[in-house]
């Protein structure tokens, strides 16, 4: 079951949430502030193989390189 990031429009809070994928854009309430109002967020990824970071979804940390962002520690 995949992990979906969410932003709620009531507090601005981000959070995870493991649903089914025929539910990712189905209403989910904040576990902050309990509305109903959120959507989805475009998440980051990596897929690690045996050379280390191979594809990511992107970075804003600008120390990272094209191949391995091991030294970031950065998350959102």
């Amino acid at each position: 079951m995949p992990l979906y990031e969410y932003i709620c429009q009531q507090c601005q809070r981000r959070f995870d949430a493991l649903r089914p994928m025929a539910s990712a854009d189905a209403p989910i309430a904040c576990p902050h502030c309990g509305s109903q109002e959120t959507r989805r967020a475009i998440s980051l990824f990596a897929a690690i193989g045996s050379e280390g970071v191979i594809a990511g979804g992107g970075s804003s940390c600008t120390s990272c390189s094209s191949t391995s962002c091991a030294g970031c520690g950065s998350r959102r």
